[in-house]
């Protein structure tokens, strides 16, 4: 058991099992080192997986092989497409998860991919030699060795937890914190922040009347998050939404006095998009009331989230609070809300790879970078699983772009931008969106994980089979005509213009009245053109439906991803001294030389840095 191991992954939350999971997937031997094998992926906050943006991400940890949206089709009880009113780039699919059956998928896959090895322990040391990671040190004083190192320890590092003026030491509720990394860190000349996040107390369903409550049902077609799936999961469990009050604020205000947030005990920023509900009755005071979301924990149990409600105040005062709202007169809870704070890392000291700058071989996933949310989290576990495995088997760092993935978009922020909160992706924070949308994410990334040996042969011919099926059927649309007694009396019963003469069915299909699924009812031959297809036909249509009618947007969108692009592959030289750069401002000097961006269009995104100081770099680095 006490070998050398290729990566060892420190954590088993969301970052820390897909990191395990692609590297071991890809060849290299892996340790999983986790201070409790029964919380792999743990859910910490609310059952669930995906939202805005959120998505996408997870759709594409899919499509590169990853494990997050298999794992999420085998837990789910409920799943909506949020945002079905907008365009297709803002389409994003949730589910809720039951938490239990979620972190006991991930724990069987990660326990039969053989190259995987698991310690139960907390890492306390790291072992670095001449700038660079050689292995760690557990708290029991086992020592192990390895070639790269990803470091995912969450909200653990120095976790302290806050319940009012209460404080406890932990990284969870009732689990014990990791201490010794940050500080060791700290000495080797990285910068250790502090931030802080939050979760809503855990309801005993029976204690709810929720015939007093607005019931939220999944989207009765189902859905799915893996592209391995063909059929539309469909379950029945539903979400409840009610709302807070004045009454309810007024019982919050008065544990002010107590609540840490208010009284200066807590140092680290909070999430700004998943604020605290005492937050939210102070930076929205002319706001009556506050929208909140229970969502249940799982299949079988009672036990309820409630979404909206994370606080860190007394917990004789939330329960106060809550028992005001509608719904929760009679309630009972597990247990109280509470917020921690945590060591996390300034993403700025990291390669595009996750690999840190200080310290060789030794890559950083998840909270610890400033993020929040699991899909995040994965994400960035992902990438540094990949290329924590390329470093130490000599090959190409793999880095994905703004224009190809979320996630790229995600590394791309925190590595130029920095974060001074907990950061989480929307789907404004992409310029791309239109070419990044949920449905595409094979198109766009299976290949290229297939080449490094990430994602499977299987995946590569049932996106090949994919492609080969849209392009029939985009085919059929631009080749056949339509005469108008065959679709008249259709487009009159959506009330839009019949034709006069005959027009390429893509023609009629532009329309935004006209829907694909429904012309197969109308024409008997597209009917037919579609049940020779091999893939879900309810995915091609849907696939065909928007290229068609966004054609135009999706073009343009790609044009100028491609102009963009141009900078994205102007190199800038390793060794260059931006502080004798005396053309440029002293803020770009300083946070060119902070950054070190490795191309010319991550230099334009840093902030601080003008079109003006970019002109000059062109010029010092000959173009």
């Amino acid at each position: 058991m006490l070998q050398n191991y290729d990566v060892i992954v420190v954590g088993a939350g969301h970052a820390g099992s897909e990191a395990a999971a692609a590297a071991a997937t890809l060849g290299s031997k892996v340790l999983l080192i986790t201070m409790d094998m029964t919380k792999i992926a743990q859910m910490s906050c609310n059952p669930a997986m995906g939202g805005i943006a959120k998505g996408q991400i997870v759709r594409e940890i899919d499509a590169l092989g990853g494990q997050s949206g298999i794992v999420t089709d085998e837990s789910m009880i409920q799943f909506r497409m949020l945002n079905r009113s907008k365009g297709p780039a803002m389409w994003s699919p949730r589910a809720q998860s039951d938490r239990f059956k979620f972190t006991e998928a991930w724990r069987r896959i990660l326990e039969h991919i053989e190259n995987v090895d698991f310690w139960q322990d907390s890492v306390n040391d790291l072992i670095i030699k001449n700038g660079r990671i050689t292995g760690v040190k557990t708290k029991i004083g086992i020592t192990f060795s390895a070639k790269a190192v990803v470091l995912t320890s969450g909200t653990f590092e120095n976790g302290l937890i806050h319940i009012g003026r209460s404080q406890l030491k932990g990284g969870r509720i009732s689990e014990p914190r990791s201490t010794g990394i940050s500080e060791q860190l700290r000495l080797q000349g990285m910068e250790v922040g502090r931030m802080k996040t939050g979760t809503p107390a855990r309801l005993d369903g029976r204690s709810i009347d929720f015939k007093s409550l607005i019931e939220q049902k999944g989207d009765e077609e189902g859905g799915n998050f893996s592209y391995l799936n063909d059929e539309r999961i469909k379950t029945n469990y539903s979400c409840y939404i009610t709302h807070t009050n004045e009454k309810v604020h007024a019982i919050l205000r008065e544990g002010f006095v107590d609540s840490p947030l208010y009284t200066g005990i807590i140092a680290g920023r909070g999430p700004r998009y998943c604020p605290s509900v005492e937050d939210k009755i102070v930076t929205f005071a002319e706001k009556a009331s506050h929208q909140l979301f229970l969502e249940p924990e799982g299949a079988h149990t009672v036990e309820y989230y409630i979404n909206g409600f994370s606080s860190s105040l007394p917990w004789d005062i939330q329960y106060r609070a809550m028992r005001e709202i509608p719904g929760l007169e009679k309630v009972k809870i597990f247990r109280p809300g509470y917020a921690i704070e945590y060591d996390y890392y300034p993403p700025t000291q990291l390669n595009f790879t996750l690999e840190t700058r200080n310290i060789q071989n030794l890559f950083f996933a998840g909270q610890i970078n400033g993020t929040t949310g699991y899909e995040e989290a994965a994400g960035q576990g992902l990438m540094a699983g990949i290329n924590a495995h390329l470093k130490v088997h000599g090959g190409e760092e793999f880095v994905l772009k703004r224009d190809e993935s979320y996630i790229g978009v995600l590394i791309d922020d925190l590595v130029t931008k920095g974060v001074d909160e907990p950061y989480r992706m929307f789907t404004s924070r992409a310029e791309y969106r239109i070419l990044l949308r949920q449905d595409n994410g094979d198109e766009r990334l299976t290949e290229r994980s297939y080449k490094i040996g990430l994602a499977g042969s299987n995946r590569m011919e049932r996106l090949n089979q994919k492609i080969a099926d849209k392009e029939c059927i985009l085919n059929f649309l631009t080749n056949v005509s339509i005469a108008p007694e065959q679709i008249n009396p259709y487009l009159e019963k959506l009330g839009t213009s019949p034709i006069r003469q005959k027009l390429k069915l893509v023609e009629v299909a532009r329309r935004p009245q006209v829907s694909l699924f429904e012309l197969t009812k109308v024409l008997p031959e597209f009917r037919a053109q579609l049940d020779r297809l091999k893939t879900n036909t309810d995915n091609i249509l849907e696939r065909c439906e928007i290229e068609i009618k966004y054609t135009g947007y999706i073009d343009r969108e790609r044009t100028i991803a491609d102009k963009i692009s141009r900078l994205e592959n102007i190199r800038i030289h390793e060794s260059i001294d931006y502080t004798k750069l005396t053309s440029i401002s002293i803020e770009a000097r300083q946070k060119l030389s902070r950054v070190r961006p490795t191309t010319i269009g991550q230099a334009s995104r840093i902030p601080g840095v003008s079109p003006s100081d970019i002109n000059v770099l062109l010029i010092h680095i000959g173009r």
